[in-house]
């Protein structure tokens, strides 16, 4: 199974329509993201280990994943992902890097609101969590005392434990910029054969 990049995952997501409501009167929402944060994640995907930095960045229009894969020499990879449908994916120790434009920006802070269907509470690792589900991508846990989110379960198998959420967390805008080997003398950005990486942050393929 072919994984979907982060992008393709955002336009997936903005093209189904909305469930009708499913939650039964009294049962909570989940909590908008919000506008800017900082989460460390570490990622079991059958196995394969990784740790995962999210920075998500609302106001200004983008969102950057550095993942680091269990013992490898070429850490990090950047998922570099923009509000104006244009997404980097590079690893600077290879110099490697490739672009995708899909036409839609990144996630709301609400993304998880439409279509959700409350599954209850659920004890995640010794949290008390309220539990949604999305749409059959995702099952969400979110702390019932702080909000925050704590574990997400996505279809594929791949799973993010949330280590660290750090509200109002801003990464300087230098670290946004992609690296001059994603474009071309005039400009224009570099597209590439895959590296070997499984470049999605968040693995899906239902078309």
């Amino acid at each position: 199974m072919t994984p979907l990049t982060p992008a393709a995952f955002l336009l997936l997501l903005l093209c189904l329509p909305e469930a009708p409501p499913a939650a039964a009167a009294g049962d909570p929402t989940p909590t908008p993201w919000p506008p800017q944060f900082h989460a460390t994640m570490v990622m079991d995907y059958h196995g394969n280990m990784s740790i995962a930095d999210l920075w998500y960045d609302w106001p200004g229009g983008r969102n950057l994943h550095v993942i680091r894969y269990q013992l490898a020499d070429d850490a990090p990879y950047f998922d570099n992902e923009w509000n104006n449908g244009t997404s980097f994916f590079y690893t600077p120790a290879r110099r490697s890097c490739r672009s995708a434009a899909v036409g839609v920006g990144i996630l709301r802070p609400d993304w998880l609101l439409p279509g959700a269907v409350y599954l209850g509470r659920r004890d995640a690792g010794g949290f008390d969590c309220h539990v949604w589900a999305k749409a059959d991508f995702i099952t969400y846990y979110e702390d019932v005392k702080t909000k925050r989110p704590v574990k997400w379960v996505f279809y594929t198998g791949r799973i993010a434990y949330v280590m660290n959420f750090e509200v109002g967390a801003v990464l300087e805008d230098a670290a946004w910029q992609a690296p001059e080997y994603c474009f071309n003398k005039d400009g224009g950005t570099i597209t590439e054969a895959a590296d070997g990486h499984d470049d999605s942050f968040i693995p899906r393929n239902v078309l």
